[in-house]
């Protein structure tokens, strides 16, 4: 005969470890537990013990059963129905709750091992089991710890290793994100978690990430943990239909979570919760409370004949005084519902039917969106397996909508619960088609979910490193720190900053307590880090270095320090970005590199300069004159130095010479200090020297010409090799070599441009008459006869950017521009035939000359009236003597080598008298109008090419 035990008493007795050793005892045994996260946890103790190969779990949404299944661990709902040698139901209390007090009643009444039944649960069940169980035997089991009352706590106050209850979702959210602003976090655990969640947050508050837990009265439900204070932030809860207040055995149960094993527990209140009547917390201390006298029952015993039938009997009267229907149930409102449909009436006729539609109905409404859509979902799933096995395709259109982990806590938690609902449609036997695959299926987008949500949580209501610290300051311990190769800094394992170069940058979410601790720990850590890092910065080639346009200096993409105004315009100094942490011979080996750095530069890039200092052989003027060239980086403009050049002999000029100075017709300069590189640093050393807040940038490298922009000041443009004329400004080189060529023209009789002329500054002949404008010609206008052949007019333009010498062709790109040349003439060709044949002209490379005509420029100089020294700007035109050096016959003077000759005359000259007004055209044809650029051209292509350099 079975032996029939009530193992009763209050939380902490070892109730279920009783019962699982007594069921490993016994060759089978079945377990029923009232949560599905419960259910996990002794599965889990059991497999430990066992191993999987002999442990079945069922439950509404999971089924694991391997073939050799000697011990079952069940939700109570889902304990299967076969003879075993042991069984067990665990919180036999819960026959009065009103949702599911029936099940539990069903299994106190009918579950029954063949040699052993265990009833676990509280002291108030004794009257009951005594009265409805024949030849029952109690167990009487103490609790292994004290609890007491402490009264009311704020939250801000709250123990650690605390519990606080919520009776809602809103009310569970704002206690964890009040935790977690003022105590680093907490962990939240509610029945409607998966497993999988749960765990992940329980584990989270068991390993002491988090100090605290936020529950609802699932906690009450036999979940171990590691609990020292339970407090109730609220005394009334809302059970499915009403708001009521907590019964006095409902809250002995979950503050009895306080206090595991030999440790005392304690329980009070916070929040809103008013304190506790002396009588309860007497009850709740000594575990006493006043017998539960009335059990819900549902009839076990249906009839299937028909749905009237099966309703009736749902609904018959229990025949003993202790046994009370409860309040209609989820699936018998569902059977209702569907019994008034005329197709659910017109489809179910037999008793199978009606079977099937019962078991239907007892799918759980886990979405608790709407009564009428969960019946909906019901009708559609009744449907289908009247006709068979649910579609593939419906259930996993049905699923994959389900299977996304975007969204916050609330969206994860929804999808969560429509998941529950396919995971308990296939654990269904016969449901589904391929049973194996499907419960595969839903388990890992469950898993997936659970995943997330526990993720959302965490985020949401955890600042780990919070946490951390409070903890570790709490225990006064020191704080561990650590750098990645990353520069990423991490206090405990937390985030704390980011060291950039030789600064730490503190991460900006912290608060200022938490900053401090923070940053003193970091830095810490960091004093190893910042002499590693110093002597790798120390030893770094210069190419790892750099200076920005605004005087930043760079190692790598990090920036270590800028330049700051020195003694001299060449000698700048230095400013390291170093905390001051780091200590100051940190500082002192990051500022001596740098300073290396840039004065290697400065040597490098302005070696004539320095070499011209250097050099004592200069003497009297010339040594004067070198050194405003060295104040000026090597650009003065002429008209600035007008009296000094004046004084200079041929021998300093000479001497000044061999430093590869050049006295141009608008600018003393060094040429090789034109090039990108020392341009860029002669506008950061000017903009030092001058106390600017911003510094000008640097032309891009190559262009003949740039915008004359009215707000640019014109000393801006001479720093940067240009000189403003018209509507744009031309490159100092250029504008000599120009000068040069003007040198030979008659300046008063009037000239026209060549095509030389036109290719060195890269204009068209719109463009050219303007730049001579503004260098105080004036152009005018004209138009003649085109009287050159059909042959030079398609011919090609010079190209502009053969005459950058700085920036010559590589032999693959010089193969590149003659091929595309080559292409843009023969296509020049084509089209000019096709032209000539659409007017009807027989012979294309001859037609009528007179029928066009040209536009032409003739310049003449116009002498200005000289403007004081100093005046800049493009009005001030001619130089020290005349536009060119003006000479009374017009004619720039120039830097002209010893023997009297123009320097760049053109050789063969003839008898060109110094007198002579007459106007001279060198031009053998004269320069087209402007043409749109062809983009196929090969002078497009070099452009194309200089741009990536």
């Amino acid at each position: 005969m079975s032996r029939i035990t009530a193992v009763l008493g209050p939380t902490n007795t070892g109730k279920t470890h009783y019962a699982i050793d007594r069921m490993l005892a016994h060759r089978t045994g079945i377990i029923g537990l009232p949560l599905r996260l419960l259910a996990r946890e002794v599965y889990d103790r059991i497999v430990k013990a066992r191993g999987p190969s002999v442990v079945a779990l069922v439950t509404g949404e999971e089924r694991i059963v391997p073939p050799r299944a000697q011990y079952w661990v069940a939700t109570t709902e889902a304990m299967p129905d076969f003879a075993a040698d042991f069984v067990a139901i665990d919180e036999i209390q819960l026959c009065a709750d009103p949702q599911r007090g029936h099940v539990f009643t069903d299994r106190l009444m009918r579950a029954r091992g063949l040699h052993e039944t265990l009833l676990l649960g509280s002291d108030t069940m004794r009257p009951a089991i005594n009265a409805l169980i024949d030849r029952v035997q109690f167990m009487r089991r103490e609790r292994f710890s004290t609890l007491s009352w402490s009264g009311t706590k704020k939250i801000s106050r709250m123990p650690s290793r605390a519990a606080i209850v919520g009776f809602s979702v809103d009310d569970v959210y704002a206690i964890a994100e009040l935790l977690r602003r003022q105590k680093g976090g907490a962990a939240v655990v509610m029945g409607a978690l998966s497993p999988r969640t749960r765990n992940a947050q329980v584990a989270m508050y068991q390993s002491g990430e988090v100090d605290h837990l936020v529950a609802t009265d699932a906690i009450g439900m036999g979940l171990n943990l590691d609990i020292r204070h339970v407090a109730f932030s609220s005394t009334v809860k809302f059970d499915g239909r009403r708001m009521r207040p907590l019964f006095p055995h409902e809250m002995g149960q979950i503050a009895g979570r306080a206090g595991r094993h030999t440790e005392p527990g304690s329980f009070g209140v916070t929040g809103e919760a008013g304190s506790l009547d002396e009588g309860l917390i007497d009850a709740i201390e000594n575990h006493r409370f006043a017998p539960i006298s009335r059990l819900i029952w549902r009839n076990p015993h249906l009839e299937f004949g028909s749905m009237d039938r099966l309703v009736e009997s749902l609904e018959a009267a229990p025949d003993h005084e202790l046994l009370v229907r409860g309040r209609e149930a989820d699936d018998l409102s569902a059977l209702k519902s569907l019994r008034d449909l005329p197709e659910i009436r017109d489809r179910v006729t037999t008793a199978p039917d009606v079977r099937l539609l019962w078991d239907v109905c007892r799918i759980p409404d886990f979405r608790s969106v709407s009564p009428a859509e969960h019946t909906s979902l019901l009708l559609r799933i009744f449907t289908f397996l009247q006709e068979g096995p649910i579609p593939d395709d419906w259930l996993a259109r049905s699923i994959g909508r389900i299977d996304r982990t975007q969204g916050d806590i609330d969206a994860l938690s929804k999808r969560l619960a429509f998941i529950r609902t396919w995971t308990y449609v296939a654990q269904r036997t016969g449901w589904v088609q391929d049973e194996k695959h499907w419960r595969a299926a839903t388990r890992t987008v469950e898993d997936r979910l659970s995943d997330a949500l526990h993720a959302a949580l965490t985020q949401r209501f955890v600042d780990r490193r919070t946490s951390v610290l409070m903890r570790r300051l709490k225990q006064k311990e020191t704080l561990v720190a650590e750098v990645n190769d990353k520069g990423e800094v991490s206090v405990e394992g937390e985030f704390a900053g980011r060291l950039e170069g030789f600064r730490f940058r503190a991460d900006s979410t912290q608060n200022p307590d938490e900053a401090r601790m923070l940053n003193r720990a970091a830095y810490e850590a960091l004093k190893p880090e910042f002499h590693l890092r110093a002597d790798r910065f120390y030893n770094a080639p210069d190419t790892e270095l750099d200076f920005t346009e605004q005087g930043g200096l760079m190692w790598g993409d990090i920036a270590v320090g800028k330049l700051v105004k020195g003694s001299e315009p060449m000698k700048p100094g230095i400013e390291a970005f170093v905390d001051e942490e780091a200590g100051s011979e940190i500082a002192d080996k990051v500022r001596r590199r740098l300073q290396h750095f840039i004065d290697r530069k400065i040597a490098a890039l302005f070696e004539p300069l320095q070499a011209m200092g250097r050099d004592e052989a200069l003497t009297g003027l010339a040594r004067g004159f070198a050194f405003r060239l060295i104040e000026n980086l090597a650009l003065i403009r002429r008209e600035d130095v007008a009296t000094e050049v004046k004084e200079l002999d041929q021998d300093a000029r000479a001497l000044l010479r061999k430093h590869r100075v050049r006295f141009g017709q608008f600018t003393i300069f060094i040429p090789d200090l034109l090039k990108p590189a020392p341009t860029r640093l002669r506008l950061v050393l000017s903009g030092l020297w001058e106390g600017l807040a911003e510094f000008p940038e640097s032309p891009p490298a190559g262009l003949v010409t740039i915008p004359n922009l009215p707000d640019v000041p014109a000393s801006t443009y001479t720093l940067s090799g240009y000189r403003p004329a018209g509507e744009r400004a031309i490159r100092i080189d250029m504008l000599e070599r120009l000068a040069d060529m003007l040198r030979t023209q008659d300046t008063r009789g009037g000239f026209e441009a060549n095509p030389d002329m036109l290719s060195i500054t890269g204009m068209t002949l719109d463009q050219f008459a303007n730049l001579m404008e503004g260098l105080g010609y004036a152009a005018e206008k004209g138009e003649r006869p085109k009287a050159r052949s059909e042959a030079a007019a398609t011919a090609a333009p010079a190209d502009p950017a053969e005459t950058d010498h700085d920036h010559p062709l590589t032999e693959e790109e010089s193969v590149l521009v003659a091929e595309t040349r080559a292409k843009w003439e023969a296509e020049q060709a084509e089209k000019k035939k096709a032209a000539a044949e659409a007017e009807g002209v027989e012979d294309a490379a001859a037609p009528d000359a007179e029928a066009e005509t040209e536009i032409f420029y003739t310049f003449r100089w116009v002498p200005r009236q000289r403007t004081p020294r100093g005046q800049s700007g493009t009005q001030r035109q001619d130089g020290p003597a005349g536009a060119f050096g003006g000479q009374r016959t017009g004619k720039p003077k120039g830097d002209r080598p010893k023997g009297g000759k123009p320097k760049g005359g053109k050789p063969g000259r003839g008898k060109n008298d110094r007198n002579d007004n007459k106007a001279k055209t060198f031009s053998s044809r004269p320069p087209r109008p402007e043409k749109k650029a062809d983009p196929d051209s090969p002078f497009a292509v070099l452009a194309a090419l200089k741009d990536k350099k």
